[in-house]
């Protein structure tokens, strides 16, 4: 099949949010190929504690693409324990210049719970504005919802939650079957 014929993969929206001393990352369990819901329970959201030092991490896109990242990860914060940033600089470079990365299609949300960053193939690391980061298909409602939410007096997971059920209810990638992990600064 050629890739205009193959209907595609989609899923995911994975939040992170930053309030109050604690960041929390949220995802969905959609998998959907085309028009069809393949999973709903999908985890995609998890806990790492490479060299004792906790680290959130979601991931959007190809599963199989985004657990070799997260061993990827995993592997760069055990040579640099407590470093997520620097961790996180090397497997985006890493990413960008090796040509067996090159071609993983996913995106990663990682805390520590003092930094929260995006990753992507093309070499960021990016530190969101606001507090507030997501990716996959319904990134940019939960994004634009969570933070209408921020000012708010919900916390961190209240307002990850309330973000990703506004953004089920609008996009049809994304389901309320949550995945919560919550981590203190």
């Amino acid at each position: 099949m050629s890739s205009n014929e193959f209907p595609g993969w989609h899923g995911t929206t994975i939040i992170g949010v930053r309030k109050g001393g604690e960041v929390v990352i949220a995802g969905d369990g959609q998998v959907s190929l085309g028009p069809t819901v393949i999973k709903g329970t999908a985890k995609k959201v998890r806990r790492l504690s490479p060299g004792g030092y906790d680290v959130v991490a979601g991931f959007a896109g190809s599963t199989a693409d985004a657990f070799t990242l997260l061993e990827r990860l995993e592997a760069k914060l055990e040579a640099t324990p407590g470093q997520l940033a620097r961790a996180s600089v090397e497997l985006a470079k890493d990413w960008r210049t090796d040509k067996y990365l090159q071609k993983l299609e996913a995106m990663l949300i990682v805390t520590d719970g003092k930094d929260l960053f995006v990753i992507t193939g093309a070499g960021d690391v990016l530190e969101p504005e606001h507090d507030v980061a997501a990716i996959g298909s319904g990134g940019n409602f939960a994004l634009a919802a969570a933070r209408g939410l921020m000012d708010s007096d919900g916390s961190a997971e209240e307002i990850a939650r309330k973000a990703m059920a506004i953004a089920s209810d609008i996009c049809v990638y994304t389901n309320g079957k949550l995945t919560v992990e919550t981590i203190k600064a």
